[in-house]
């Protein structure tokens, strides 16, 4: 293998089009690139996706590769996901949290790993280990299992778990703990700013535990913490001191790292993404991840082969990173697999799998305030729902709120659905609210509504219409904490269709729920 496939092999990349670009397929023959990273944009019909996967594997296996491609996907679940119609919705983080029963975050990660096994693609970038203390977190969030770190470790453990039984790689993520920032690492650089005493007590327990079982993959976080790098405002990523000096030698990991993706502004409006490629090998990561533009893709191969040339980076240790990216292939793929994978299909979005996954929707959607007054047969009811303005930059546009009104719709016969697309629109709240007073019962969903005063306010212009008003939660749980005064509140952690199917029979007295809240409401 030449140096330029050699350090092509630590480049994962991304590419547009449902099938293969004549990019992906350049980088494959010329750099012999280790894997690919799929997002919506590539996602068609279950049909489609493994027509894909095959075609991307079958010019691999032509370029001359040894072991097959890594075919990665954020499939998280829940507000972040990437498969599309065909496929099963399989509960997020945080509500499985909210079951409290380990057992079924395994269930799901088997079934999220057989589902995606089907489809061709061998590594998930999941589970999320991050431990969610702070309410203010843009970018985390609902994406945790809750803010306990022994909860969180043994929710993400048997997550992981079910994913490698059903024959895929799994990533923790985001080393050592993106839990605990208020900025968007998209956007800006997070610092974290506790005391290595504390990461060790809270970030760092569910990496540990997770390691301890088995872990595969490691996905660095873009996050300074001064505690673990002496120099100001260098992220995990590019920190030799976290990566290697903590990762590998003090906890021992040897199995792949990876980097988040190096397009995302903590690194591209830094060092930039070409250096910051250059700078993560150098601190010791396997994979480094450029998700979108080609020209970026080329020149971050070239200059991490300029960068082994003039001695920067030893080629021994892209030798040792080429063979644990081929381990970790080898491990959960084969190019015999992957040419007699013909069967699988007729399980994808099954209704064996839709109906499990809505049985543990049942048991982690939350009644916060209750059991208050159901909906009855004959009421007029008035669904009052906000347009979905996404919250992070990681989150699929696809996926809508409107589909709550479907939902509601097929248990209720007397349902008037008003959306609101701004919440600074007068006329239009002063519309809902002339509704609002010749009905019967109220049914309002908030998106984030502890930090929007003007969702807060008009829940409670909603509550003096004197009808009993029920409050669904479809993001962030600590919506809860603004209205302990309705008829009833839930909290579903996601707009993800299986979820409105729950809450909408709840809400109708067809379906109690049974989650518990994982994080702390004020």
């Amino acid at each position: 293998m030449n140096l330029q496939k050699k350090v092509g092999r630590l480049l994962v990349a991304g590419f547009k089009g449902i099938t293969m670009s004549e990019e992906i397929k350049h980088l494959i023959h010329t750099y012999h690139i280790g894997g690919i990273i799929l997002f919506g944009r590539n996602i068609g019909t279950p049909e489609e996706i493994r027509k894909l996967t095959n075609s991307l594997q079958r010019e691999a296996k032509k370029a001359g590769y040894t072991s097959p491609l890594l075919i990665c996907i954020d499939q998280e679940n829940g507000v972040v996901r990437r498969l599309g119609e065909g496929t099963t919705i399989i509960p997020g983080a945080m509500l499985l949290g909210a079951t409290k029963d380990s057992l079924l975050a395994q269930q799901a990660g088997f079934l999220t790993g057989k589902e995606l096994k089907a489809l061709g693609i061998n590594w998930n970038l999941a589970p999320v280990v991050d431990v969610n203390n702070n309410p203010d977190n843009p970018v985390i969030g609902v994406r945790s299992f809750g803010e306990n770190p022994m909860e969180v470790a043994e929710m993400a453990k048997h997550s992981m778990v079910g994913m490698q039984e059903a024959g895929i790689a799994t990533t923790l993520k985001h080393f050592p703990g993106h839990g605990d920032t208020s900025v968007d690492s998209h956007l800006d650089l997070p610092v974290i700013a506790h005391d290595l005493d504390r990461l060790h007590a809270v970030e760092l327990v569910p990496f540990k535990t997770c390691m301890s079982a088995g872990a595969d993959a490691i996905m660095s976080a873009h996050v300074y913490f001064p505690a673990l790098e002496r120099e100001a405002n260098v992220p995990a990523t590019l920190s030799r001191a976290v990566i290697t000096g903590l990762l590998r030698e003090q906890l021992g990991f040897e199995g792949v790292i990876t980097t988040d993706c190096m397009e995302m502004d903590a690194i591209a409006k830094g060092v930039g993404t070409v250096e910051g490629c250059v700078r993560a090998v150098e601190a010791g990561v396997d994979f480094v991840m450029v998700s979108h533009l080609h020209d970026l893709q080329e020149q971050a191969v070239k200059a991490l082969e300029q960068a082994v040339r003039t001695g920067r980076i030893a080629e021994e240790q892209i030798d040792a990173s080429i063979a644990r990216i081929e381990k970790l292939a080898n491990l959960y793929s084969s190019w015999e697999e992957i040419e007699t994978n013909l069967n699988g299909l007729e399980e994808v979005g099954s209704l064996h799998h839709q109906q499990q996954m809505q049985e543990v929707y049942a048991k982690g959607i939350t009644e916060v305030v209750g059991p208050g007054t159901t909906i009855q047969q004959n009421d007029n009811v008035l669904l009052v729902y906000p347009t979905n303005n996404y919250a992070t930059l990681v989150e699929d546009k696809r996926y809508s709120t409107l589909s709550m009104a479907t939902q509601l719709n097929k248990v209720h016969r007397h349902v008037t659905a008003m959306e609101i697309a701004s919440m600074q629109d007068e006329n239009r709240l002063r519309e809902v609210l002339e509704v609002a007073q010749n009905v019967d019962h109220i049914v309002v969903l908030t998106l984030n509504a502890v930090q929007q005063d003007e969702q807060q306010q008009f829940v409670q212009r909603l509550l003096a219409s004197g009808n009993p008003v029920d409050v669904v939660a479809i993001r962030s749980p600590y919506d809860a904490g603004c209205f302990v005064n309705v008829n009833r509140m839930v909290c579903t952690y996601e707009f993800t269709e299986t979820a409105f199917v729950v809450v909408a029979k709840y809400l109708v007295g067809e379906c109690p729920v049974s989650g518990k809240l994982p994080v702390t409401i004020t």
